[in-house]
């Protein structure tokens, strides 16, 4: 038995048009970080609640998010 396993596959399940849109989130998603650190650093409490879920008429689903932002 070999404990050799073998490449990963380098080409995407995704369509392009998936490709792009998970990207898309992805980079948004960076962003929102950041904004959340600066506003944990400026003293303020972000929580991200998720308040609906979008589905399509296909089966496929994503949370949307609202945040809840405290004080001290």
């Amino acid at each position: 038995m070999s404990s050799f396993q073998d490449a990963p596959d380098d080409r995407s399940e995704f369509t392009s048009e998936q490709e792009s849109a998970i990207r898309i989130v992805a980079n948004s998603l960076h962003r929102l970080n950041e904004a959340v650190t600066k506003a944990v650093d400026a003293g303020i409490t972000v929580e991200l609640m998720r308040t609906a879920r979008y589905h399509n008429e296909s089966g496929n689903w994503g949370d949307q998010l609202t945040p809840v932002i405290r004080t001290k």
